[in-house]
């Protein structure tokens, strides 16, 4: 636990005048001595091998404890506290769509579905309200996945307590073994399975089918997609999907991972007391054969090109896959197999920053990549995408395979190598250093893609002895052995997606691939070394005029005689990691109707236009070997650059920061290739209703503020290199400057850092009252009528919004929080009536946005995606709840159910230096920032019915809200009639279903 959760979580609690106190029997209840237990029957130990390291030479990670019963069922448990209090549940069954026959397609998803609808223990619709009563966040904490090869549970569970705990095994136990599969709970999930697909449809939905339809030709992965089929779901009965359910729901098909904080021991005892008599019905069904990629027929080596096809989508990109395919068969995960992946590694990243660097010199791709992978159990493959910069594909694809050509036919250089290998050694390292914080969530879900890869786990320590252990291995011979290796296959597949269907055709495709490539040796790197002392410095060393406690714990405010401020906190709560941000300028507030395509530009090409002398080749010359980051943002009012890095790299990347302000370079192509980019991905906006909502929503709620516009081509054919660099330099020498170093690291090292380069910056530039005035307007909301914007995608696809406007700033930022509960409440009663009651919408949300930089600008925004017919439902729905929330408080176990998951979200986050950063922008300008992140938690976890319909009418009543219908073209939007006719005669097949 931190220092600052224990100091700041306990006070928060004290002051809030929003916290209830604890109830006296819970504060006098006598300590109870828990009796002694024996050890669980299935806990392996002593010199037993792990069941998940058995034919495995990798050194066991022994923070692990593995246990195998007797019914076959598998698990792994380790404590781990981070976050404290937590716990992570994932039980994964090793079934998934490629498990289905041709009937049974989407019932492995369904099944995930059905799960959370009804259980032995778990009634009607009452799975997400249990878990939000123990604190778990719907879609956050409460999830599930199902894949081709497998469908994992995953439940995080925080601020657990034994009961809780014990309690949630159960629940789970019931879920996995007798969830309720009757025709009744079928009828009512499947349309929101069907919801769930209509939201994946589209020209992007179709491009992924073709891709896989041709890639895996005559394998089950070629058409078995995870959601089904529209036909199979609906013909969906209680005995086929029972049968599906007892066939693959068996304990030798299920293993359990659980982290967390609390013994693991007890972990174990909790698995085998609820799976423990677990048995299947009937005997064991092997997995069916998921098929090898075949050579076309006929074939001699000579000619392995297979199955090529051309999809044609008039809105997407160009885009070009093709890949060298090889059977997959299950490997022995040993060292030296390890050692192999390494090598493979090392190849493909030569040649990825090889393609990278032809691209940024102006070829004829806008990107590419190569990238070996295991898919599904189904093929080892080496893929290779790019995307062209226009129709001529067939000179993008030559250059493309001129760079693989080179690296099949001449060793890489040393120094190539070795830069590779310091990358990697960095990201070995940083692991190792770091492993203390790494969240119990994400070490569950490394043992379950293990498993799905039918591979071990190493400890981060392991992990880097074999690396560095191998370093006399990357050499050119062995990197161009593996490189090789790498395009070895008996079959060579592809796809080229394009918006014009005479641009080429199969014959041509399957030619082009077939032809010999001329390799391209201008695409090597040339050996340059350039090192951070060797750079100039931003300026001469600037003056400290004050060091003062900000007033939260040791964290301490700098103030410089430019007029630069920094945020110090050092701390060992996280080992070797440091934040870093800079925040600086005006944000959004700096753009005008005339630069605003210069936003979308900025984000893509600011940081690769290079620092003084150095280009985007030299600046990641620079890096290599370290763990540093570039990160740039656009925020309401301020840019900011941001990284995690390390204690060792920290020095070198505040120099960064500081001298892309105080000496920018500005490189032309970076900038031309992000306009490229922009004008070539616009028309794929178009082709759904979520694109739509991409590109206009932010523009629309606005109230059509051009600097919040999407630029369409014609906008962007008016920007030039010219014009980027006559708006960015000045955004580099205006408005303030904030700086946030954040973890552990030497506090007056980083002083004098930040005094040798932030300090040394030239005084900065005011912002205009103008400037430093602006904020977004809110829409009229035209007495209810909606906007109405038409898409170019599915017929049966739509998306609605409504908005409502609210605030912004600190001075009432308490009110912001509870105002998060309000719309969590929304939320929740918005997915009871589209999900769950009327199975209009797969994931309908509300959102609150509240500005921190702006004295306004804020919305509440719910959205949901839909059928067209559905729009005019989804706008009375959120007008009835709107109107209920104003009319009457809600109860208190309806509070409980948001107030909890939510404030159990901020108390974890409170644990994390990243999280306390970004809580604290701002505090140098702001002071009063530090004193509100004391009430954080309690505000978020805590309220009364009243201030909630108080909020209500503040901010839902008297006005109607703003809407927004994105409706297929061709189409009018719906009108709706009378409610009954709504609620009941559009949907007379769903019954009405309370909870969730």
């Amino acid at each position: 636990m931190t220092a600052l959760f224990c100091a700041i979580g306990a006070f928060a609690l004290l002051v809030s005048p929003l916290a209830a106190p604890l109830p006296l029997a819970a504060q006098e209840a006598p300590v109870a001595v828990p009796a002694p237990q024996a050890p669980p029957a299935s806990l392996q130990s002593g010199d037993e091998v792990p069941w998940l390291y058995q034919g495995s030479d990798i050194p066991v990670d022994r923070e692990w404890l593995f246990g195998e019963m007797k019914n076959g069922l598998r698990y792994a448990v380790r404590e781990n506290g981070v976050p404290p209090g937590q716990v992570s549940i994932r039980i994964r069954i090793d079934a998934g769509s490629l498990h289905e026959t041709d009937k049974e397609q989407g019932y492995a998803h369904l099944l995930e579905h059905m799960l959370f609808r009804e259980s032995k223990y778990l009634g009607s619709g009452e799975a997400i309200p249990t878990w939000q009563r123990l604190g778990a966040t719907l879609g956050h904490d409460t999830n599930a996945e199902t894949t081709p090869t497998h469908t994992v549970y995953k439940i995080d569970l925080p601020a657990i307590t034994p009961e809780g705990l014990e309690e949630s095994f159960k629940l789970l136990s019931g879920m996995v073994r007798e969830p309720v599969l009757s025709n009744a709970n079928i009828a009512a999930e499947v349309p929101i399975v069907l919801a769930e697909m209509r939201e994946q449809s589209g020209a992007g939905q179709r491009v992924s089918e073709q891709t896989l339809a041709t890639l895996f030709a005559g394998q089950r992965l070629a058409n078995r997609r995870p959601i089904g089929t529209e036909a199979t779901l609906r013909a969906t009965d209680q005995a086929s999907l029972e049968a599906f359910h007892q066939r693959w729901y068996r304990p030798e098909n299920t293993v359990i991972v659980v982290v967390g904080d609390v013994d693991p021991v007890q972990f174990a005892r909790l698995i085998e007391r609820y799976f423990g008599d677990w048995h299947g019905q009937g005997p064991a069904v092997p997995a069916p054969d998921f098929g090898d990629p075949l050579a076309p027929a006929g074939a001699d080596g000579s000619n392995p090109i297979g199955e090529v096809a051309v999809a044609v989508e008039a809105d997407m990109p160009r885009n070009m896959t093709y890949a060298v395919m090889r059977p997959w068969r299950q490997v022995q995960d040993t060292v030296v197999y390890n050692e192999g992946l390494m090598l493979d590694a090392v190849s493909q990243a030569i040649i990825n920053r090889r393609l990278e660097s032809r691209a940024r010199s102006g070829g004829s791709y806008l990107y590419a990549e190569v990238q070996q992978d295991d898919i599904s159990r189904s093929a080892d493959a080496t893929f290779v995408s790019f995307a062209p910069l226009d129709g001529d594909w067939q000179a993008a694809l030559a250059d493309v395979r001129g760079v693989i050509a080179d690296a099949l036919s001449h060793p890489p250089t040393q120094e190539e190598i070795d830069r590779e290998v310091a990358q990697f050694d960095t990201t070995f390292a940083s692991e190792v250093e770091q492993r203390k914080v790494l969240a119990g969530a994400k070490l569950a879900d490394n043992i379950v893609r293990a498993l799905d890869i039918r591979e071990t786990v190493a400890s981060p320590e392991t992990a880097l002895a074999i690396f560095r252990g191998m370093r006399a291995r990357f050499n050119p011979a062995n990197v161009f052995e593996h490189t090789r290796k790498l395009f070895e296959g008996d079959v060579v597949r592809g796809i080229y997606v394009t918006p014009q269907g005479d641009e080429a055709s199969a014959a041509q495709l399957r030619l082009a691939l077939a032809r010999d490539a001329d390799p391209d040796g201008a695409s090597r790197l040339a050996n340059r070394t350039i090192s951070f002392d060797k750079l100039p410095p931003v300026g001469k060393p600037g003056e400290i005029v004050e060091r003062k406690p900000l007033g939260l714990l040791d964290i301490e405010q700098v103030d410089f005689a430019n007029g630069v401020k920094a945020i110090v906190w050092s701390n060992n709560d996280e080992p070797g990691r440091v934040s870093v941000k800079v925040r600086f300028g005006g944000g959004y507030r700096s753009f005008t109707d005339a630069t605003a395509p210069y936003a979308t530009l900025g984000e893509m090409a600011l940081v690769s236009s290079g620092i003084g002398e150095l280009d985007e080749d030299d600046l990641d010359r620079l890096v290599t070997g370290r763990k540093m980051a570039f990160d740039f943002e656009i925020g309401d009012a301020v840019f900011s650059f941001g990284a995690q890095t390390r204690s060792a790299d920290v020095a070198d990347q505040l120099y960064l920061f500081a001298a892309k302000l105080g000496m920018p370079r500005w490189d032309r192509n970076p900038v031309l290739r992000a306009k490229a980019a922009a004008e070539i991905g616009y028309a794929s906006y178009a082709t759904s209703p979520a694109g739509v909502l991409a590109r206009d929503l932010e523009y629309l709620v606005r109230d059509k503020d051009a600097r919040f516009a999407t630029p369409d081509p014609a906008m962007m054919k008016g920007t030039t290199p010219e014009g980027f660099r006559e708006f960015w330099e000045a955004r580099m020498a205006e408005g303030p400057v904030e700086i946030l170093v954040i973890g552990e690291f030497d506090r007056e090292a980083v002083v004098e850092t930040l005094r040798r380069t932030f300090g040394a910056l030239p005084p900065r530039v005011p912002l205009s009252p103008e400037v430093a005035a602006r904020v977004p307007a809110f829409p009229d909301a035209d007495n209810g009528a909606p906007v109405v914007l038409k898409h170019r995608g599915d017929a049966d696809q739509a998306a609605a919004v409504i908005a409502w406007p609210t605030g912004g700033g600190t001075a009432r930022l308490r009110e912001s929080r509870q105002l998060s509960i309000l719309v969590d409440l929304f939320n929740n009663r918005l997915m009871d009536a589209l999900r769950e009651r009327l199975g209009a919408s797969y994931a309908p949300a509300a959102i609150s946005d509240w500005p921190t930089d702006l004295p306004g600008g804020g919305t509440i925004r719910a959205l949901a995606q839909l059928r067209p017919k559905d729009v005019p439902v989804f706008f009375a729905e959120a007008d009835r709840i709107a109107q209920d929330l104003v009319e009457n408080p809600p109860s208190e176990d309806e509070i409980q159910r948001a107030a909890q998951p939510l404030g159990q979200l901020y108390n974890r986050a409170m644990t994390s230096n990243m999280f306390i950063l970004l809580q604290l922008e701002g505090a140098t300008s702001d002071p009063g920032r530090v004193e509100l992140i004391r009430s954080l938690v309690a505000d978020h976890s805590a309220t009364r019915g009243e201030i909630m319909q108080l909020l209500a009418r503040r901010y839902f009543g008297g006005r109607p809200g703003w809407r927004l219908a994105v409706i297929p073209e061709g189409q009018e939007l719906a009108r709706a009639a009378n409610d009954n006719e709504r609620t009941e005669a559009k949907h007379p097949q769903v019954p009405a279903i309370s909870g969730r």
